[in-house]
């Protein structure tokens, strides 16, 4: 099954235009800590296998790892998933945050 990517520059040119577009990281949570996609939901790719039945799928969904390539294992996890709707298109990231020159959204550590 090949997986649509879906370059940095679309991805920020559809979050502008606040469509919805559900962005799962697949880093581990201390990367994911570091910093992220404003938005982005950190299911680490160990952990997606167990928890893919859990999550609600949007129709957009995007897949984000360090360079881009275990998200296009994992776009190919969530496709073959049964829960996820025949309309939802579930792509990875091209060149994943490496290639991400905008922002990041970093987790604020909460305990002051």
């Amino acid at each position: 099954m090949t997986v649509e990517e879906i370059g940095p520059d679309d991805l920020k040119r559809k979050l502008d235009a606040g469509e919805e577009v559900q962005i799962v990281d697949i880093r581990s949570p201390s990367s994911f800590e570091t910093g992220h996609i404003p938005g982005a939901e950190n299911v680490p790719m160990d952990e997606l296998p167990v928890r893919v039945g859990d999550i609600e799928w949007a129709d957009d969904v995007v897949v984000a790892c360090p360079v881009g390539q275990s998200s296009i294992q994992a776009a190919r996890l969530i496709s073959s998933f049964e829960g996820v709707g025949e309309d939802t298109a579930v792509r990875s990231l091209a060149g994943g945050y490496e290639a991400w020159e905008y922002e990041l959204e970093a987790d604020a550590d909460t305990e002051a």
